[in-house]
């Protein structure tokens, strides 16, 4: 018998992102996917309002916390899994892949890799297709780059939490051209999504509402992915689905919060240290990205 999780939804809507606490009902054990550290850009400065919410939640309902587990390194918000492992404790966990964006980023920053190789911040780098468990609930996860080359899907019980892979039927796919993406691969990485059971549930990382919406949705299934994705449904070719891709993204301005959010992120949410003042200093490659 497929299990039935019991998924909470958190909405940002500064940075229009769904956050997820996902609970098994007969051990009351938890995990919490891909959480939001509110930052104000002109003054630099961060909140935990968002990530409250979640605390207030957790101990509401009696849970405790396994995993505090992140599709991707995020580049519209920063993560809170290090205020909330500190609250609440799990294991922060993403992607083995997340090498390959620490390389590449820590190139575009100077920063020093061996920083990431001596001291790695996330507790659990997960293998493609690993399965893992959240109390009795079972769950594993599917490799989806594309939109970044350490994009994870985590298949959970009747329910997948696909990030920024996939979007509302109505408004199509993640944008693919941030450094090491492809929009070839996510292509194919949305193929294998559309090979779970059409009603496996659909939960989605962020909503942005079309002109002919009025309200935010967190969720949607399977089978409504493959027959109405505007982007790629189950009669989009890739050589079509690719063209239109890399039409589109060319369009698209920089996500406003990236050069912090980047820098925050792949290092599994840790700031960095402070300088002899005591300050924290976040860097920004000037004239760097075009």
């Amino acid at each position: 018998m497929t299990q039935h999780p019991q998924v909470q939804h958190f909405f940002d809507q500064q940075t229009n992102t769904f956050s997820y606490v996902v609970s098994d009902p007969v051990s009351s054990r938890c995990a919490i996917i891909d959480s939001v550290l509110d930052y104000d850009a002109p003054s630099a400065t961060t909140r935990t309002t968002q990530a409250d919410l979640i605390i207030d939640y957790v101990h509401e309902n009696s849970l405790s916390v396994e995993w505090i587990l992140e599709t991707h390194v995020h580049a519209d918000h920063l993560t809170a899994s290090q205020y909330l492992k500190a609250q609440l404790g799990g294991q922060i966990a993403m992607s083995k892949k997340i090498a390959i964006v620490q390389q590449t980023f820590s190139a575009i920053y100077h920063l020093d890799i061996k920083h990431f190789n001596a001291s790695q911040a996330f507790d659990h780098l997960f293998e493609d297709g690993e399965i893992f468990k959240i109390g009795e609930l079972e769950a594993y996860n599917i490799p989806t780059p594309g939109h970044t080359p350490a994009c994870l899907s985590y298949v959970i019980g009747d329910a997948v939490f696909v990030g920024d892979t996939l979007f509302m039927p109505d408004y199509g796919t993640a944008r693919c051209d941030f450094p090491k993406g492809s929009a070839a691969d996510l292509f194919d990485s949305v193929k294998k999504l559309y090979q779970l059971d059409e009603n496996t549930r659909v939960f989605l990382c962020h909503d942005y509402l079309p002109e002919d919406r009025q309200e935010y949705h967190c969720e949607s299934s399977i089978a409504e992915q493959k027959h109405k994705n505007i982007h790629l449904n189950e009669n989009t070719t890739k050589t079509d689905f690719v063209e239109m891709r890399s039409r589109r993204d060319a369009t698209l301005s920089m996500p406003k919060l990236i050069l912090p959010a980047i820098q925050v992120n792949m290092d599994g949410g840790r700031f960095p240290e402070p300088e002899a003042n005591g300050i924290r200093y976040l860097k920004l490659p000037l004239n760097y990205f075009k």
